[in-house]
């Protein structure tokens, strides 16, 4: 009977850290795609913050080692090593802290994020040039066009942007014109565009004012900070509830590695691979 149940914990274990070795791929997936978005908000939030870039070579760190000590375990559940097994336990330790202090830090710091989220945005339309060619600008280019917003808090902040103000023609951001459902979402404008002269806006342009009239622009009224901050706070849900899976997984696996290690009388270290 105790030799069965050896077994089945043995086989258990394994089932357990493959699953583990596949969520620690998750995680490092995470992480990598974080660093490598440039086409995305992603990109504005590792320009606005230095923490998420961190926390992204975290979970690139974190994903790695995992999946490294995922296959330490299963190696050693397999082969019964009990070397192999309390190895695998301490780093799972190790993981699991860095895990709850990495989570706990990042849950901490959301407000303080969001924060320089507006601070970045605002310095990117003051200073955005029509004729530049930035990944930071083209990035938020396409949150305005996919999320269909215009500015951080409504349009009105692209009146801080002197050289939009200065034009005489009615001209607004490209990638602010409210579109209808027809046209294609995947198109990307960018720069400032000239609203056609037989259009009824461009129409009243020389009014009195003289200027550049923001009321009149043909664009998404509301700004794209509350939007923007529900697609963050949903996408740090998601992985924060991966990391919380992944946890009671580690947790599940040092529980089996323990009751394991503790049956393993003898060890044959010549069932170990050697390549």
């Amino acid at each position: 009977m105790g030799a069965a149940c050896i077994k089945v914990t043995k086989y258990f274990l394994f089932l357990f850290n493959l699953l583990f070795f596949i969520l620690g791929a998750v995680i490092l997936g995470f992480g990598v795609w974080i660093l490598a978005d440039r086409s995305s908000f992603i990109s504005v939030l590792q320009t606005s913050s230095g923490f998420l870039k961190t926390g992204a070579f975290v979970f690139v760190g974190v994903g790695v080692v995992t999946m490294l000590m995922g296959f330490l375990g299963c190696l050693g559940a397999v082969n019964e090593v009990r070397c192999l097994l309390g190895l695998y336990f301490a780093f799972l330790l190790l993981i699991l802290v860095t895990q709850v202090a990495a989570g706990t830090l990042f849950y901490f710091n959301v407000g303080q994020l969001k924060q320089e989220m507006g601070d970045v945005v605002g310095r990117l339309i003051r200073t955005y040039n029509a004729s530049g060619q930035d990944n930071l600008q083209e990035a938020w280019d396409y949150v305005q066009a996919q999320v269909k917003c215009c500015g951080w808090v409504d349009f009105h902040n692209w009146t801080d942007n002197a050289d939009l103000m200065n034009r005489t023609e009615l001209t607004f951001p490209c990638s602010c014109q409210a579109t209808g459902d027809e046209d294609d979402p995947l198109s990307q404008k960018k720069g400032f565009c000239q609203a056609p002269a037989n259009s009824t806006a461009n129409s009243t342009t020389s009014s009195p004012r003289g200027r550049n009239d923001p009321d009149l622009w043909p664009v998404y009224k509301e700004g794209c900070m509350e939007r923007v901050q529900a697609w963050l706070q949903e996408n740090l849900t998601i992985i924060l509830g991966v990391c919380v899976g992944v946890a009671v997984i580690e947790l599940l696996g040092m529980l089996l590695s323990i009751c394991l290690c503790r049956h393993i009388h003898s060890e044959d270290y010549s069932k170990v691979p050697k390549y």
